[in-house]
């Protein structure tokens, strides 16, 4: 069970230390109440073998919970220490949890929402740190958190949409591997000494099959390294920043597959940028937070140059025009958008626009794709069953000869 230290009040005003242990913050909060004990600052302390190699990040979905209860509680006049102390108490995911004891302790101390929300980058992406800033000056932090929690909802959605529609084909690919293994590695090789003993001239489909079975048994080293390898390359990608610019190339130019791609951070670059343009964040500012949230190099390089070229008098529309990222449509809604000083709503529309075209691509690709991976794993299945009996014929053509 999770030990707490905790700095409390007692009934005669008297300040007390000391550690109480409990399932949770809340559990440790009720338990120093039931004891007339009005804690002042909870914090979960770790022994010396409990330790972390990196800091635990907040999921998006419970950033959106969370968003999304703040809201609430500060339009109906509940003090942010209150309402934050509430949600943690009632928050499972321990990295919210401890982010938000935190926060709260910071608010205690005099200071704001979003320089509490700065001091943990684990939790709260930079754009959504700037938008709190912004609220806060104009006095309209309830309204701004539920767009907030808006956004964060629709680029879960998104990002569920899209990881759902990429998966879908690596399971299956994995499926199929896993059956030529099973067939190639352990069916066949029981045939293999029948073939042997009746030294059967076996047909070409047979014999390939045969060395498939002896790369899984005989030579297992081959197929082990080549994983390894694949791997090391995959590693490569994610961790190394020759990598990552590699990666995100290559998924540019993969048909379909780049399309889903270029359409997600086309969507995601629109509403943080409309979000953080309604909240009141300078353009510059907020044009710089969103290029830095863009997670694709090829994206990113050329908004940096778009950003570059508005900060010297060129305009919002024409850069991003030049970027040659954005279709014909959503270039319309920027310039329209610069011109009547309606650009919140031109990008959220452009938003809108890209998370339909989104949701339509991944529907043809699925849609495409099922029938494609039903016919190769029909392929690689026949082709197994056709070998097998071809090389059953040919033991009997073999049997009956001797006879």
């Amino acid at each position: 069970m999770p030990k707490f230290a905790y700095a409390a009040i007692d009934s005669n005003g008297t300040s007390v230390e000391g550690f109480t242990k409990a399932d949770t913050v809340g559990a440790a909060r009720a338990h120093l109440l039931d004891q007339n004990l009005y804690p002042v600052k909870i914090e979960e302390k770790r022994g010396a073998l409990q330790f972390e190699l990196t800091t635990m990040k907040v999921k998006k979905k419970e950033l959106m919970h969370f968003t999304r209860q703040l809201a609430v509680f500060v339009k109906a006049g509940i003090p942010l220490t209150e309402a934050m102390e509430v949600i943690g108490d009632e928050t499972t995911d321990v990295a919210l949890q401890r982010t938000i004891t935190g926060m709260v302790e910071d608010l205690r101390n005099g200071g704001t929402l979003s320089g509490a929300a700065s001091k943990h980058p684990e939790a709260f992406p930079a754009y959504y740190i700037g938008i709190l800033g912004s609220a806060e000056l104009t006095g309209k932090l309830d309204d701004t958190l539920d767009s907030l929690a808006g956004y964060l909802e629709r680029e879960v959605e998104t990002r569920s949409k899209v990881v759902s529609a990429l998966s879908y084909p690596g399971v299956v690919m994995v499926l199929a591997m896993f059956t030529v293994a099973v067939l190639a590695g352990y069916v066949l090789p029981q045939f293999k000494p029948l073939f042997e003993e009746l030294d059967a001239e076996l047909p070409f489909a047979t014999r390939a099959l045969l060395f498939v079975a002896d790369l899984f048994t005989v030579m297992w080293y081959i197929p082990f390294t080549f994983m390894m390898l694949v791997v090391g390359w995959v590693m490569w990608m994610v961790k190394s920043e020759k990598g990552k610019i590699f990666k995100d190339k290559f998924v540019l130019k993969v048909p379909v597959i780049s399309g889903i791609v270029e359409y997600a951070i086309l969507e995601r670059f629109c509403r943080i940028l409309g979000a953080m343009v309604k909240a009141g964040v300078p353009l510059p500012d907020a044009m710089r937070t969103t290029t830095d949230a863009t997670n694709n190099v090829v994206f990113h390089d050329r908004l940096v140059e778009a950003q570059a070229e508005m900060m010297e008098g060129g305009g919002f529309a024409k850069p991003l025009a030049r970027t040659e990222l954005f279709p014909g449509a959503a270039r319309q809604m920027f310039k329209v958008g610069e011109e009547t000083g309606t650009l919140d709503a031109q990008l959220e529309v452009a938003g809108m626009y890209f998370d339909r075209e989104l949701e339509s691509r991944i529907k043809r690709f699925t849609t495409m794709f099922e029938p494609l991976m039903i016919v190769f794993v029909g392929l690689i299945v026949g082709f197994v069953a056709v070998a097998l009996v071809q090389a059953m014929y040919g033991v009997l053509d073999g049997v009956k000869q001797q006879v």
